[in-house]
């Protein structure tokens, strides 16, 4: 595997779900490893990639981040668009080594993983079965590169965010839903009074959707 990830692999043979599940910025692979016991009842492969970019915290500890951020400019695309490269990369790989069913893979990302995960998602919707958004945004100049596909009609996505959310504020992730319309995704939207964060009340809509809407036998 061309990048660092965490896993949860299931008991049995398969094919499993998966869900590919991206950090937010100064995390790691291990972010969101702990959701894999609820997802989809425990039943689906998770794999988290790490991201490339080291985000120092002094002391000699580090997070890491998918594109380099810098305050008050617009994404740097050329790294945006290397970062999208190695994650398709990773994916083709976790095909082949996993025992995962290919109609059914879900990209998820928290934060700016949620940035990657619309650009994978909606740049090749035939490749998932639905993408999450939480705690996430995606920025207009990226949405600028995005071409338009019939493959995008009805394509399940599901952006969560947290009214108070410090970091990213609920007016991006409400920017994000008005630029994926023009799309003709089928858009789950929900808002709740959190931060930046997954609180239990978010993460039931999340599980609901997977079942219902990203999972479902078509």
């Amino acid at each position: 595997m061309n990048l660092l990830y965490t896993s949860h692999i299931p008991a049995g043979d398969g094919p499993f779900p998966a869900i590919i599940a991206l950090h937010g910025w100064g995390a790691s692979a291990h972010d969101l490893l702990g959701l894999a016991p609820v997802l989809f009842d425990g039943k689906a492969i998770m794999l988290c990639p790490q991201g490339q970019v080291a985000v120092p915290f002094g002391g000699g500890q580090y997070g890491y981040g998918w594109f380099p951020l810098r305050a008050g400019q617009p994404p740097d695309v050329e790294a945006f668009q290397g970062a999208a490269e190695a994650l398709r990369t990773f994916l083709d790989t976790a095909l082949a080594r996993y025992p995962i069913e290919p109609t059914k893979v879900v990209i998820a990302g928290f934060s700016q993983g949620g940035t990657m995960a619309y650009e994978l998602a909606l740049r090749e919707p035939a490749r998932f079965a639905g993408l999450a958004a939480l705690s996430s945004w995606f920025p207009p100049p990226l949405v600028e590169l995005l071409p338009k596909s019939p493959e995008h009609e009805g394509f399940p996505v599901l952006v969560l965010h947290g009214t108070r959310d410090d970091r990213i504020e609920v007016e991006m992730a409400r920017q994000s839903r008005e630029s994926l319309r023009p799309y003709g995704v089928a858009i789950t939207y929900r808002e709740f009074e959190m931060g930046h964060e997954i609180r239990p009340e978010a993460l039931r809509v999340f599980l609901q959707w997977l079942d219902e809407k990203a999972m479902k036998d078509r």
